[in-house]
């Protein structure tokens, strides 16, 4: 605000405007995360998945998968070569799959999207115990086989609800759960308590492993009420 002449007009001032926080926080901010500070004995390993990336590497992957950047406009934001923005996010990705491996049970009805759930799980190193595309199937299979986190549609083809399965679920046993809809506003109304974590139909891999670890956290220490993702 005080210095309005360092962002043009035009179609990119979104980028500007991230170019500008990065050059700010680099300035004044860093080293504050544990990642970036020398290890201290006295303190333990940091809980988040996140906080335990390096911030160059934490950094490409929030702004690729979270705020929807390409990996080109990432790299310009952060003053890097495209390149080595690509090294970045890859070795991100290895990593945070190494620190969050746990059981899925997936719960959708189109093939094709539960195929490609489960291929993403997969590569994140996740073992998928079962798809479901009812809710009786999918309560079945939770009793079952107890998996370590759920991703649910809502709308279920037999004219079920996915939200009713993950509802029946969790008075049984507490296991976090990513809503991946084409129907947000049938979860967003008010009128009950609203999911922590929330995918849209279509969705992007990163922005949907990137809630995965976020879900996973949640379950290591208190989320932040009414938090969505």
């Amino acid at each position: 605000m005080e210095e309005p002449d360092s962002l043009r007009p035009g179609p990119f001032r979104r980028l500007q405007l991230y170019h500008l926080f990065h050059r700010t926080w680099t300035k004044i901010a860093e080293p504050i995360f544990p990642s970036d500070l020398p290890p201290d004995p006295a303190v333990g390993e940091p809980v988040d998945p996140l906080h335990r990336l390096p911030s160059q590497r934490r950094q490409v992957l929030l702004l690729t998968a979270v705020e929807g950047f390409s990996l080109d406009e990432a790299a310009a934001i952060m003053e890097m070569p495209p390149e080595a923005a690509e090294t970045e996010l890859t070795a991100a990705r290895i990593e945070l799959n190494d620190q969050a491996a746990t059981s899925v049970l997936i719960i959708e009805d189109e093939p094709i999207i539960a195929f490609d759930l489960s291929d993403i799980v997969s590569e994140m190193g996740h073992d998928v115990v079962g798809t479901a595309a009812t809710k009786d199937e999918a309560v079945a299979l939770a009793m079952r086989r107890r998996p370590g986190i759920i991703l649910a549609d809502i709308q279920l083809g037999d004219g079920s609800s996915g939200i009713d399965a993950v509802a029946e679920i969790q008075r049984s046993r507490d296991v976090p759960v990513v809503f991946v809809t084409a129907y947000p506003e049938r979860l967003l109304t008010g009128a009950r308590r609203e999911p922590a974590y929330l995918v849209t139909k279509p969705f992007e891999p990163d922005v949907l492993r990137v809630t995965i670890y976020q879900a996973l956290l949640s379950r290591r220490k208190p989320p932040i009420p009414g938090t969505v993702c």
